[in-house]
């Protein structure tokens, strides 16, 4: 194995006192060895930083402390700015990497003369029994992925990309920073895989290198908040909402997409706009919707048509679905 390139790991902490040190000794055990470790602890309560104080003496690891809270997506902000290897990776405080994740990644990455790679993921529980053994494939992401690689469409709708799994080059930074920060659905790697897509190559290795702790703790993980709702008028308010605050972002930052996107960012927006005020049908801009959901399953096509423009015929069999479920323990 050639280790030609030193990688920079970005690690971003916040009261990770318990999962810490098996993070962390989890990439310093990487059977790749070229690689600085950099911590910034967002201001932590707990007994992180005393944690991270054990392994500052290692060479392999610089560590800084936020004096003020920034926030997990500023935090990582703050941490890309501080690369300066040609390759960064991205990591969380509370999952294990298995031993030859930075090896199969950067292989994937010259292999493809790719700008970003990503992978797969094992969900695992607080003790790391699994949960699913394919993170992509429970959330129904997998199709997408492999279909749409090639395209910005794959990352366009909705994030396929699991922020923990990416590796990438330095010099689309400028493009990515700064990070939107006013929309809890707009997270980092998110717009990372959106920006990086239309700039340049992303690449898929469609192997699991995480073990994906899921905890009461986690910011992000596989809880699906729509399962928990109990009418159709609670998911489409949702649904809606999370688009509106995407396609916001998007027409806030259209100087960074083609001006063919530009003009679909604000017909999206001007869409979710519309039928936020409508309560029982909506026929206009369905060109607008399908433009939107072409690339999508078929079922989810047809569910989502029906919640955002017929959303008087699906209250019913929303009732239906919800309580066939709730009969099969799924709800």
């Amino acid at each position: 194995m050639k280790e030609d390139s030193q990688i920079d790991i970005l690690l971003a902490t916040y009261n990770g006192e318990k999962y810490l040190k098996e993070q962390i000794d989890s990439i310093l055990n990487q059977t790749y060895k070229n690689f600085r470790l950099i911590i910034s602890d967002d201001c932590s309560t707990d007994s992180t930083r005393d944690i991270l104080k054990e392994y500052e003496e290692n060479e392999r690891i610089q560590v800084y402390y936020q004096e003020q809270n920034l926030g997990y997506i500023k935090n990582f902000e703050f941490l890309i700015k501080q690369v300066k290897n040609d390759i960064y990776m991205l990591s969380d405080q509370d999952d294990i990497w298995l031993p030859e994740k930075i090896e199969k990644t950067y292989n994937k990455l010259v292999k493809e003369d790719a700008d970003l790679v990503f992978t797969d993921l094992e969900v695992v529980d607080e003790n790391l029994n699994t949960i699913y053994e394919s993170f992509n494939d429970y959330m129904l992401l997998s199709r997408k992925i492999t279909k749409y690689i090639d395209s910005y469409k794959f990352n366009y709708l909705y994030n396929c990309i699991t922020g923990c799994t990416i590796m990438a080059k330095k010099e689309l930074i400028n493009k990515v920073l700064p990070f939107p920060s006013n929309s809890k659905y707009m997270v980092h790697d998110y717009w990372l895989g959106i920006i990086t897509a239309i700039n340049g190559k992303v690449a898929y290795l469609n192997e699991r290198t995480i073990k994906y702790r899921q905890h009461g703790n986690n910011q992000i993980g596989t809880n699906k908040i729509s399962h928990k709702m109990k009418t159709l008028k609670e998911v489409r308010e949702l649904f809606i909402e999370v688009k509106l605050q995407i396609f916001e972002i998007y027409v806030n930052n259209n100087q960074k997409f083609p001006e063919k996107i530009q003009i679909l960012n604000n017909d999206a927006y001007n869409y979710f706009c519309m039928i936020r005020n409508k309560k029982n049908f909506n026929f206009k801009k369905w060109t607008v919707f399908h433009e939107l959901y072409k690339s999508e399953r078929f079922m989810y096509y047809i569910e989502n048509f029906i919640i955002m423009n017929m959303p008087f015929i699906g209250r019913g069999l929303f009732k239906v679905r919800h309580g066939i479920l709730k009969i099969m323990g799924k709800r």
